[in-house]
């Protein structure tokens, strides 16, 4: 099936074509750095850092933007009450962003443009804006004239009156409409400023995406993402000055992520996950929906370093693509919990395999490209007709909207395709037997394949050496050993007691046919 994405704009699920065919230019709005920060800012990074591995991996060149909104009201008045220049505070948080992006693995973002840098293109588009009569100066500012652009309210679908509510506080007696939004301000004393023909000012919070995504990206593009908070009254204003200014349609495809949502509710991992329905008329009541109950900073929300002492970040980069982008995320220490406990299962999978084979996972070749995957034949052929059978429906599920919810439980079943594959042929029990390795090779190269689309199990936990773990690995082979004896004297009882006492210590032990293995956690 052809890859579809769902457009907030035309509301429905369409056939994915670029503006330049094989290439992909996606844009998707940064973080405004005043605050460290939390879980819900990595909710975009990690989904669209997976839409382009998968575009990647589709054969696409992708170009992908974040920008840093290094200068805001917001920023202003936090370093204000820090006592920090704007500067300073903006570069300590944009630095602590990058650490999070990349111990959450999102490694895939080709360029990162910073508002203070792209000043020169704000002030143009502006002047072409009022040069056009969309925009106009008013004591120093200049605002965009929504009456001027007649299908103003196009992507969130809401009238001129709808968008006066929430959209962040720009008085002026003299704006000619209500709804009117600031391009450019006039500076306040001890504010950052730059010229301007207008004055001493700054820009506006919407003009400065229009801009970078201009200058890098080009007038149009193809997909334009962010969270479903940003629909309104962020993206409809960019749309409205981009289109203005160019005269060209500005994203063919607008994509918004459902936020993350402060709640107790633990989902399960790998199953079925509802999202808005393909044809919902009505963002408009999803998003104030998730937007009341968002995990915010505001709202307590810890900070994603926090959130990385109590939990591995590949764990958490797994619970965040266990659910549709576009449905909301239920936020839950037990929900993250649980999650790693799922993962474990795969963890204990390649333990095996590498005892089997004597190579690790994680050294496994994969194409890189849906073109290049290996054909998967060979005996025994329904072994091989199920690898099919789940490689094609994990990729159905990606060009089902990026679906990362069903391939993730696709996922799953491989998982258990190929342990009863080990099961059933006795491969850890018949060393000396490597005519199926070609075969168990074969499926755990589709999953190392299939799961680096997902920037999971890329590489093998490192894991602290110290000088306890030849002792602890003694006592342990000799409490593995008095349980064994239990067990050959039939006395169950004390068996049990030593593998239930293990298990509170977070001690994991595993029967197999001539060993019994243990792990932590």
């Amino acid at each position: 099936m052809p890859l579809r994405v769902y457009n907030t704009l035309s509301r429905q699920k369409e056939d994915f074509q670029t503006v330049e065919p094989g290439k992909v230019s996606m844009y998707l709005c940064g973080p405004t750095v005043y605050k460290p920060a939390h879980i819900g800012h990595m909710v975009g990074p990690v989904i669209f850092d997976t839409i382009k591995r998968y575009l990647s991996y589709s054969g696409y060149k992708v170009t992908w933007v974040v920008n840093i909104t290094d200068v805001d009201d917001k920023l202003i008045n936090r370093a204000n009450e820090k006592g920090m220049t704007v500067e300073a505070l903006a570069k300590q948080m944009t630095q602590d962003y990058f650490d999070n992006l990349a111990t959450m693995a999102v490694d895939g973002i080709d360029h990162f443009p910073y508002a203070t840098q792209h000043i020169k293109e704000m002030q143009d588009i502006i002047a072409t804006l009022i040069e056009k009569g969309f925009a106009y100066p008013l004591d120093g500012d200049v605002y965009f004239n929504c009456t001027k652009d007649e299908d103003y309210g196009k992507l969130s679908g809401r009238s001129l009156e709808q968008m006066l509510a929430g959209t962040r506080a720009e008085t002026h007696g003299g704006k000619r409409h209500p709804a009117d939004f600031a391009l450019w301000k006039g500076s306040k004393p001890g504010e950052p400023a730059w010229e301007s023909p207008w004055g001493m000012g700054r820009p506006g919070w919407h003009i400065e995406c229009s801009a970078m995504a201009k200058k890098i990206l080009g007038d149009s593009i193809d997909i334009h993402g962010g969270g479903l908070d940003l629909m309104f009254p962020h993206h409809e204003n960019e749309l409205a000055q981009s289109e203005s200014c160019t005269g060209k349609p500005f994203a063919r495809y607008w994509m918004h992520n459902g936020l993350m949502q402060a709640s107790g509710a633990a989902g399960k991992v790998g199953g079925g996950h509802d999202k808005l329905g393909d044809k919902a008329a009505d963002l408009t009541a999803a998003k104030e929906a998730q937007e009341a109950n968002k995990l915010a900073g505001s709202k307590g929300a810890a900070s994603v370093k926090e959130l990385f002492a109590k939990h591995d970040p590949e764990t958490i980069r797994f619970f965040l693509l266990a659910t549709h982008y576009r449905s909301p995320i239920d936020f839950s220490d037990e929900g993250i919990t649980n999650t790693g406990k799922a993962l474990d299962g795969f963890y204990r999978l390649f333990e095996t395999y590498e005892r089997i084979s004597g190579q690790s996972f994680y050294t496994l070749k994969i194409a890189p490209t849906r073109a290049s995957s290996a054909a998967l034949t060979g005996t025994p052929a329904e072994y091989f007709q199920a690898l099919n059978d789940l490689r094609q429906r994990y990729l159905e599920s990606m060009d089902d909207d990026f679906n990362t919810g069903g391939a993730v439980g696709v996922l799953f079943e491989l998982r258990k395709t190929l342990n009863s594959f080990i099961t059933d042929h006795k491969l850890e029990t018949t060393p000396t037997d490597k005519s199926l390795l070609p075969a168990l090779t074969a499926g755990m190269t589709l999953l190392k394949e299939l799961s680096s689309i997902l920037g999971v199990f890329r590489e093998a936990k490192q894991k602290a050496a110290s000088a306890d773990d030849g002792l602890l690995d003694g006592l342990m082979q000799l409490v593995i050993q008095i349980r064994a004896d239990a067990r050959k004297n039939k006395n169950f009882a004390v068996a049990d007691l030593i593998r239930n006492k293990l298990n509170e210590l977070k001690i994991t032990l595993e029967d197999r046919t001539d060993q019994t293995l243990w792990r932590r956690g």
